[in-house]
């Protein structure tokens, strides 16, 4: 279903590729092809099983192509994943989504059945983490978890760099304490002079 490989138009300036979408739906064909994954993921990770994941990646990219005439500008990843997490949103708000049975995010190729278990549980542990973490907490996480900068998840939660800096600090503070990750901490340490 995804393509992991060269994404169409990843070469081109995604300014300029917005800016032709606006009248040509191939070029917005590129952008589709550029963010489908990151969506979907975002979307799965939030909503926990394929077919929700599947219906709520459709929606964001049906309102982007509504929404892109009046887009103004800035980044266009951070202003489509804000139309997911208003999706998502959408989806909370109708009906709770029940957790899925496979923990597993759908791929086209897997790996090994042991590995695959190992970074089901982990995935698990994960999602229990961060499900205790505050919304804004968990939104900016799982926001740079679908691969977002800082400036474009401030952008998109219509919150301020330092805000979001000191949400994700925070964030990683409280999944280091709630999962043990001392070799996560131990390494951030290492990485830190001064």
């Amino acid at each position: 279903m995804r393509d992991h490989g060269a994404r169409p138009g990843a070469g081109e300036d995604e300014a300029t590729l917005v800016a032709r979408a606006k009248g040509d739906r191939q070029a917005f064909a590129q952008l589709y092809a550029r963010y489908l994954d990151p969506v979907y993921r975002y979307c799965y990770r939030r909503l926990g099983s394929q077919q929700a994941a599947e219906d709520a990646t459709s929606r964001t990219f049906q309102r982007a192509l509504t929404a892109l005439p009046g887009f103004r500008g800035g980044s266009f990843g951070a202003w489509l994943f804000a139309i997911a997490r208003n999706v998502v949103a959408d989806s909370f708000s109708r009906e709770r989504p029940e957790p899925p049975l496979d923990p597993e995010v759908p791929a086209a190729t897997g790996p090994e059945p042991e590995a695959a278990l190992l970074a089901a549980e982990a995935r698990c542990t994960l999602a229990a983490a961060l499900a205790q973490l505050t919304d804004d907490q968990r939104s900016v996480i799982e926001l740079r978890l679908a691969g977002l900068s800082g400036a474009e998840i401030a952008q998109a939660l219509g919150r301020s760099l330092g805000s979001v800096k000191m949400l994700q600090l925070r964030g990683l503070n409280r999944l280091r304490g709630l999962l043990g990750d001392e070799a996560g901490v131990e390494e951030a340490g290492h990485g830190h002079k001064g």
